[in-house]
């Protein structure tokens, strides 16, 4: 399956993997994850007892033969687990060599793969809102289906990092508009000014079960430019004059660490898996060891 994101080689290891739901799928739809509601599937649940009009078929003779009472059989009905992927297609997601959002497409089709191939629904919602890619957001917003698996990496190689981030408002809505909880995976750098508290809180109180990998470009996290510099700002355009010697340099760097360490205790504290990937880390490094060791899937 050729695409510009993952490798053959890569696409073939990750067929091996399923999504792994801590919380059993609601969704109404049949897939091949365990459900609270009863129905038809191979895997037995619970016995009830039988009342007039139920279906012979699924009556427990063997239990007759020993009670002499007549006790129907229950299965647990198998439902798809809804997958939506909040990506940060924010003008700050652009920056980095290799880019930020490069990686975070990348991400995003690895995990999506894993669902398709798990006969799981994939929802991706790219903030913040871009019309000019209306059609290709679109086609993202419910995804089914190993054969769809083409069209997906199509349209997430499409997608382009422009205006300024709204991350807060853009979780918020995607937990209102979901019908149903299931796994939400959130791929940002997480600076928006507004913070990330909100956001993730409505996905937790909305019961999504939270994977959140921030990605930070080598830069970011140890910038080698030092001096008088001018600094503008991405998103807003606001610039600044600055003179940045060793000594700041150290301090930004600390600034950084603790920046990362409050969102990991934050996402730590409410449950949320919590992962940093810097844009040069190998993918494979992520997908087969960081992810697989989270038990995010196996």
């Amino acid at each position: 399956m050729a695409n510009a994101l993952l490798t053959p080689e890569l696409l073939r290891r990750l067929e091996q993997f399923q999504l792994l739901a801590k919380r059993r799928a609601k969704s109404s739809a049949r897939g091949e994850r365990r459900s609270r509601a009863r129905g038809q599937s191979v895997e037995f649940a619970d016995h009830r007892n039988y009342v007039p009009g139920d279906d012979f078929r699924y009556l427990d003779w063997n239990l007759y033969g020993r009670l002499e009472k007549l006790f129907l059989k229950l299965y647990e009905e198998e439902r798809e687990l809804p997958i939506r992927i909040f990506l940060d297609a924010s003008e700050s997601m652009a920056f980095g060599e290799p880019r930020k959002f490069d990686f975070a497409r990348q991400v995003a089709a690895a995990m999506g793969y894993v669902a398709l191939c798990g006969f799981d629904r994939v929802t991706v919602a790219p903030f913040p809102e871009n019309r000019e890619e209306a059609a290709v957001r679109g086609a993202l917003r419910t995804v089914r289906g190993r054969k769809s698996a083409l069209n997906y990496f199509q349209n997430l190689s499409n997608l382009t990092a422009s205006g300024v981030a709204n991350f807060n408002e853009s979780l918020k809505r995607g937990a209102l508009e979901a019908r149903q909880a299931g796994v939400a995976v959130v791929l940002s750098d997480f600076l928006d000014p507004a913070g990330y508290e909100a956001g993730l809180t409505a996905l937790v109180g909305r019961g999504f079960q939270v994977n959140a990998i921030q990605i930070l470009s080598p830069e970011e996290l140890a910038p080698s430019t030092f001096g008088d510099l001018r600094l503008v700002d991405s998103e807003t355009g606001a610039v600044q004059e600055v003179t940045f010697g060793r000594y700041r340099l150290s301090a930004y760097q600390q600034m950084v660490q603790n920046f990362c360490q409050k969102l990991k205790e934050f996402c730590t504290g409410r449950g949320i898996n919590f992962f940093v990937a810097p844009s040069n880390t190998s993918i494979e490094q992520l997908l087969l060891k960081q992810l697989r060791q989270a038990e995010v899937w196996g």
